[in-house]
């Protein structure tokens, strides 16, 4: 009987119609069905979810569906599961979330290769940010990596042996914050800590109902805070104290403080919810900071959000208030140039920054050799009426360029790093910004394989000061037009464009974009010598560094007529040329010029006896005035006339 890799545990409470949405990425796992096992466990459903469930389990061998009293939180149906398991891995997986294809096959791969106790796959999501933690893959590391705080989920591979070992389990009942507390033991706990970044392995999907939004988890009267008191203890139990700012312990704990209590005192929350309401939890927030959370941890945040935890300990929610309120208008803004093609990828130069409110860059203001924040943003917050230093503003800071693909909800990361600066702007002001160079390799760009076919979108995240934003990548472009040449890159059409609001975006293999209109003059022939023509198309052909054929293979018309791509040798990014024989043994008419890896022509080829009079765009529609060239194009008079022009 074949060994059990992993086992996949499912907690499942009146689900309905999503856990039929879940259930073929989990039986349609590339790993083969005998190597893998999924078990349902029912948390005491009221409506038809059992039923669904044992319909599941009957056509598939691999699935088994347990049920016990309801628990009130996923906690216990997890365990149950934990004690039915018999693979070697466990991983957790929610009733409305989805598996890549190759989930768990590249999971358990990447856990076997490094001997991992734990395995983080990369994350997609359709409600929440992407995280560097997933830029790239990592083989090994351990809780001294403490940017694994970004992912506390517990959608994750476990090595069964590793949690059997030190009894880890998730705290049962109404325990809010049970993923936290099963997963910060679990990394406080393993040797080795593996990241599998380059295949997007748990999509994290958005209920049409909001069931499973977030903002939903926060309920003291579940003991948030509590048990956000037992989470801290658990991280400072196992890691030394220490006054540093940078010390192991007060690293972790700013993920706890900056999400778990800064939260209370920040827009959208604290702007968004009852007053009265806000105000107790503000409350409980402060009482927990001051006796949970060492001094360290907030003279370690960034400016902003220093001055939030000031005003949080000492108890001003009104200065809070205002705060959250002067921060929310803030806006992040990109500015793109000298976009362009080379070397095969999309670059640009792209310059990231935060501006206020009225618009004007948020700045520093230097006063006796020291930086402030920017008094304008600080106009009535309590305590701040002789400024807020900024001993160090590039505290936390970083930023960086992320690609969003539309269609799957996967994002990637370019080549390339952002740099987060100062920019004098004259009178003792200047402003921190971040930037750098965009390089987009549509071959390589996701997780070192081609793009899939689609529009993917190019974002910015940044975090500067303490303010974080994402935002859309932008340039001064006509909304709608084209940003570059289109490009063919490994034998496809890549069209960037700017979309309505104004977002650079790549459209790979004409998902949404075409070529319009004429994408050549009509050919200078000469058939009488038995040479062929050459006609330009308007768009690069993008060469690689390394040293790919610089031919490429066409079809023209269906009778299969090969012709070859010819891109200029004089530069890495030039016009390329469409060489075609003297006499195409095709009917007149409009035939399509295609590539082998696309999905849509790149062009047709207008015919008339045997000639190719022009290349048209995929767009074009034919019109009066073409119908009368067409009539002439094949005179040989016209053709010289044509090709002495250069039309």
């Amino acid at each position: 009987m074949p060994r059990v890799k992993v086992s996949v545990i499912v907690p499942v409470y009146n689900t309905g119609k999503y856990v039929d949405e879940c259930a073929p990425s989990l039986l349609g796992q590339s790993l083969p069905a005998e190597e893998y096992e999924v078990i349902y466990v029912d948390d005491g459903s009221t409506d038809d979810t059992l039923s669904r469930l044992e319909k599941i389990a009957a056509g598939a061998p691999n699935v088994q569906v347990h049920t016990r009293p309801n628990s009130g939180w996923p906690g216990a149906p997890r365990n149950l599961g934990m004690k039915h398991a018999r693979g070697e891995y466990i991983q957790f997986v929610d009733h409305d979330d989805t598996l890549g294809p190759e989930a768990l096959e590249r999971l358990y791969e990447h856990a076997k290769r490094n001997d991992a106790d734990v395995v983080l796959g990369k994350m997609s999501s359709t409600m929440v940010r992407p995280r560097r933690l997933f830029r790239h893959t990592v083989d090994a590391c351990t809780i001294e990596n403490d940017e694994l705080t970004q992912s506390m989920s517990p959608h994750k591979m476990f090595r069964r042996a590793f949690v059997e070992e030190h009894g880890l389990r998730f705290p049962e009942g109404p325990w809010i914050l049970e993923d936290l507390a099963f997963v910060s033991a679990a990394y406080l706990k393993a040797e080795r800590i593996s990241i599998l970044a380059d295949y997007p392995v748990y999509y994290w999907m958005k209920r049409d109902d909001g069931g499973n939004n977030t903002q939903h988890r926060f309920n003291p009267k579940h003991g948030f805070w509590p048990n956000t008191r037992t989470i801290v203890r658990q991280f400072k139990e196992a890691t030394p104290a220490s006054d540093d700012i940078d010390a192991l312990q007060n690293r972790l704990l700013h993920r706890l403080y900056h999400v778990e209590i800064l939260s209370r005192t920040r827009e959208p929350e604290i702007l968004r919810e009852d007053p009265a309401e806000q105000r107790e939890r503000f409350e409980a927030a402060r009482e927990v900071a001051l006796e949970e959370f060492p001094t360290a941890v907030r003279e370690g945040l960034p400016a902003v959000s220093r001055l939030r935890a000031t005003l949080l300990e000492a108890g001003d929610f009104d200065g809070a208030v205002t705060l959250a309120e002067r921060v929310r208008e803030v806006k992040a803004r990109s500015q793109v140039s000298d976009l362009r093609w080379a070397n095969g990828r999309l670059v640009a130069d792209v310059t990231l920054d935060l501006l206020r409110g009225d618009g004007e860059p948020l700045v520093l203001v230097e006063r006796d050799g020291k930086q402030y924040l920017d008094p304008e943003l600080l106009a009535g917050v309590p305590g701040t009426e002789d400024g807020w230093e900024v001993p160090d503003p590039f505290r936390l800071a970083y930023a960086e360029l992320v690609v969003k693909d539309r269609d799957r909800e996967d994002w990637w990361y370019p080549e390339g790093d952002l740099e987060v600066r100062l920019k004098p702007l004259g009178d003792g002001r200047s402003q921190v910004v971040a930037s750098g160079q965009l390089s987009l390799d549509p071959e390589r760009l996701a997780g070192g394989r081609p793009m899939e076919r689609g529009v993917h979108d190019v974002w910015a995240y940044v975090q500067l000061l303490g303010v974080d934003r994402l935002v859309r990548v932008t340039g001064q472009g006509t909304p709608g037009a084209p940003a570059a040449g289109p490009a063919l890159t490994g034998g496809r059409l890549a069209l960037p464009y700017w979309t309505g609001s104004g977002q650079l975006a790549l459209d790979v293999d004409q998902r949404q974009r075409k070529l319009g209109q004429d994408i050549s003059a009509a050919a200078a022939t000469n058939s009488e010598r038995g040479e062929g023509s050459s006609l330009p198309l308007p768009y690069v052909a993008a060469k690689p560094d390394d040293d790919a054929p610089a031919r490429m293979k066409v079809t023209v018309g269906t009778l299969g007529v090969q012709a070859e791509l010819l891109p200029s040798p004089d530069t890495d990014a030039t016009t390329a040329r469409l060489r075609l024989p003297a006499r195409l043994k095709l009917p007149s008419g409009r035939h399509p010029v295609a590539l082998p890896k696309t999905a849509n022509p790149i062009a047709y080829a207008v015919v008339r006896d045997g000639t190719v009079l022009r290349l048209e765009g995929p767009a074009y529609e034919a019109g009066g005035g073409r119908r009368f060239l067409d009539a002439v194009a094949d005179n040989r008079q016209v053709r010289r006339v044509r090709g002495k022009s250069g039309r």
